[in-house]
C-alpha cells in the first residue's frame, strides 16, 4: 500500500476519506500498479482513466498513482481521484516508474528515460507524434508499448479509432458552422432555410466520421454526397443510415464537379498502412470556390488533401488558394470529458482482464486481438506499420512471447 500524501491528509482533516477500505479488499498477487501522468502536449486535454474507472480498478485490487492536476483539463480534480482510491503525487518520476503507464499522446524521449527497463506503456502511437529517436528509446528500454490505434477487438475492428471517430463525426457540423459563420464573408448558415437553396457537403470516406456527419447533415437539411473507393462500404453506409444518400466511387469523374459545388468538404479516409492516400490534389483545391471549407479529419495519417498540413486547437485553420483548411488531428480533445470517459471505458475493460490473467503480458496471450496493438516489445519493433514508417526490422510478437515462455 502506498504511503499517505498531503492530499489524502487534507481530505482526512476535512472528514472526507479516500476509499482505501474498498481499495484493498480484493488485493491479490496479480494486482497492477498503474501510473497516469499529466499530458504535457499543449492541446491534448484528454486523460486515459476517469475517476470512476480508477475506483473500479482499485476495487479489483490494483493501485493507481495520478500526477497532480492530470485530470483538470477533462474536468476531473485531484480530489476526485483521491476519493476513488488513487494516490496523487507531484513526483513525475514516481508516476513514470510504475510498471504500467497509461496516457493519451505518445511519450517523449525524456519521459521514456524515466521508465524502468521492461515496463509497459499504453498510449496513442500516431506517426506525426512519434520520431525515430522515441522509437529507439523504447527499444533501448525494452518497453512493452501498446498503440491504442492499433489495438483490435474480437471482431477485427479498431475500438479506439472507432469511438474517437464517432465523437469527431458529431463535431463536424458544429465546427464547420462556427468557422463559416466567423471566417466566411458574408457568413453562411449550414442548414435548410425556407426559400434558400440548401448548402452542399461532400464527404470522402464511409467510416464512423462520415456516418455521424452525414446523419447530422441530413437532419439539418444539407445536401450530402459521399465518395469512397469501396462500393461495398458505401452500400453498408446507406444501409446503416436508412435514408436516401447520394454515393459515388472516388474514381468517378463526378468528384471534381462535386467538390467545386460544395461549401464544406470533409476528408475522412482511413488507411490500413498508416498513410492516407492523397485524393484531392492542389490543382483540384485551386479550382474550388473561394471560402470553401476543407476539414481533413485524417490529417493524423497524412491527410487526403495535398494542401493540408497539421494545425492545432489554438490555431485550427489556414487559407490557401482562397480555401479554408481545418486540419486538427485531435478533434475529440475539444470535448475532453466525453472523450476521456469513452477512452477510459475501453482501457478499463482491458486492464480488468489483465488483472485476472496475471498481468499485461499474460493478457496478450488471452486477447490475441489486443496483441495486435503491441508495437514495441523486449527491444524489438513488433508492428509492421511502425517498422515500415521508421525503417526498423520487425519481429513477430507471438514468436517473442513464445520464446519467453
Amino acid at each position: 500500500m502506498m504511503e499517505s500524501n498531503p492530499f489524502q491528509e487534507l481530505l482526512a482533516q476535512q472528514g472526507i476519506m479516500p476509499m482505501e477500505a474498498m481499495a484493498w479488499t480484493k488485493q491479490n498477487a496479480r494486482s497492477i500498479l498503474i501510473g497516469i501522468p499529466k499530458e504535457h502536449a499543449k492541446y491534448e486535454n484528454r486523460i486515459a482513466l476517469s475517476p470512476h474507472a480508477v475506483q473500479l480498478l482499485v476495487a479489483n485490487g490494483h493501485e493507481v498513482v495520478v500526477e497532480k492536476s492530470a485530470g483538470e483539463r477533462s474536468g476531473f480534480s485531484d480530489a476526485d481521484y483521491l476519493l476513488a482510491g488513487a494516490s496523487v503525487t507531484e513526483d513525475t518520476a514516481q508516476v513514470w516508474q510504475s510498471p504500467l503507464v497509461i496516457k493519451i499522446s505518445p511519450p517523449s524521449e525524456k519521459e521514456i528515460e524515466l521508465m524502468k527497463v521492461g515496463n509497459c506503456l499504453i498510449s496513442c502511437a500516431s506517426y506525426h507524434h512519434l520520431t525515430v529517436e522515441i522509437i529507439d528509446k523504447l527499444i533501448q528500454k525494452k518497453i512493452l508499448a501498446i498503440g491504442l490505434e492499433y489495438a483490435e477487438d474480437n471482431g477485427g475492428g479498431f475500438p479506439f479509432v472507432k469511438i474517437m471517430a464517432e465523437i469527431a463525426g458529431q463535431l463536424i457540423l458544429p465546427i464547420a458552422s462556427e468557422i463559416l459563420r466567423k471566417e466566411h464573408q458574408p457568413g453562411i448558415l449550414l442548414g435548410n432555410v425556407t426559400g434558400v437553396p440548401p448548402c452542399k457537403m461532400v464527404l470522402l470516406g464511409s467510416g464512423q466520421v462520415v456516418e455521424q456527419a452525414a446523419r447530422a447533415a441530413w437532419h439539418a437539411g444539407i445536401q450530402v454526397q459521399v465518395f469512397d473507393k469501396d462500393i461495398y462500404k458505401l452500400q453498408r453506409l446507406k444501409q446503416s443510415l436508412g435514408f436516401p444518400l447520394i454515393t459515388q466511387v472516388i474514381d468517378s469523374e463526378n468528384l471534381p464537379k462535386a467538390l467545386q459545388e460544395a461549401q464544406v468538404i470533409v476528408g475522412a479516409l482511413r488507411s490500413d498502412n498508416g498513410i492516407t492516400p492523397c485524393i484531392v490534389t492542389e490543382e483540384m483545391v485551386s479550382k474550388l470556390k473561394e471560402g470553401t471549407l476543407i476539414m481533413d479529419v485524417c490529417i493524423d495519417q497524412g491527410g487526403c488533401f495535398e494542401t493540408s498540413f497539421t494545425t492545432n486547437l489554438g490555431n485550427p485553420t489556414f487559407t490557401k488558394h482562397g480555401v479554408i483548411h481545418y486540419c486538427v488531428p485531435n478533434i475529440p480533445s475539444q470535448v475532453s470529458q466525453t472523450a476521456s470517459l469513452a477512452i477510459s471505458n475501453l482501457i478499463t475493460s482491458f486492464l480488468l482482464k489483465a488483472g485476472k490473467t496475471g498481468g499485461v503480458e499474460e493478457m496478450l496471450w488471452q486477447g490475441k486481438s489486443f496483441m495486435k496493438g503491441v508495437y514495441s516489445y523486449k527491444g524489438y519493433i513488433t508492428h509492421p506499420m511502425i517498422g515500415k514508417l521508421f525503417h526498423k526490422a520487425v519481429k513477430d510478437i507471438q514468436l517473442l512471447l513464445l520464446s519467453k515462455s
